[in-house]
């Protein structure tokens, strides 16, 4: 028994013409304008990208980009006031395993954003950028103190911090006076 070969399927007109290379001008064509910011000769690049590429390069305006993204680092946590505010009124003021775990992970987040603040915008500082960032770690640290409020809030609303005098009660039957405990220990 003999096989014939299976005849290969040519691919697609698309893909062909894809891989192709450009048919040369028409004289009509030629005479077609380039349209406004696009020239043959820099290679199909408009005249903005080659500024913003050659800008780029600058040190001012690198120090401006650095100082614009850390701008943006530094307002970050003031998008998360919101959600969390939300879910701290959603989770309830009872003492549940869920509530708990909301509350620790709304001080966990500040804390640890407090603690590396130097090291968050550490790849921004440059000779040019040091001064500015200072009002932007300034930001940045008064979001943290913002969301850890939020959670002082939330401890308060289930009645875990004590505010009243009533909450001192029961170390008020232990307290001495002055005179007593300073003539105990002579």
């Amino acid at each position: 028994m003999t096989t014939q070969p299976l005849n290969p399927v040519p691919p697609p007109y698309w893909a062909v013409a894809l891989n192709a290379p450009a048919p040369p001008l028409a004289k009509a064509a030629a005479k077609i304008p380039d349209p406004p910011g696009f020239s043959r000769a820099t290679g199909g690049k408009s005249r903005a990208q080659q500024q913003a590429s050659t800008a780029a390069s600058k040190p001012v305006e690198t120090d401006t980009l650095k100082v614009k993204k850390a701008w943006e680092i530094a307002m970050a946590p003031s998008k998360q006031i919101p959600m969390n505010a939300i879910m701290m009124y959603m989770s309830g003021n009872s003492l549940q395993i869920f509530s708990i775990m909301m509350v620790f992970m709304l001080f966990k987040g500040p804390i640890q954003g407090l603690i590396s603040t130097n090291t968050v915008f550490a790849k921004f500082e440059s000779e040019g950028t040091r001064a500015k960032l200072l009002g932007v770690k300034a930001v940045y640290v008064l979001m943290q103190f913002v969301l850890l409020a939020l959670g002082v809030w939330k401890v308060n609303a289930m009645g875990l911090l004590p505010t009243t005098s009533s909450d001192w009660l029961a170390w008020e039957s232990e307290r001495q006076p002055l005179e007593r405990a300073y003539f105990a220990l002579g």
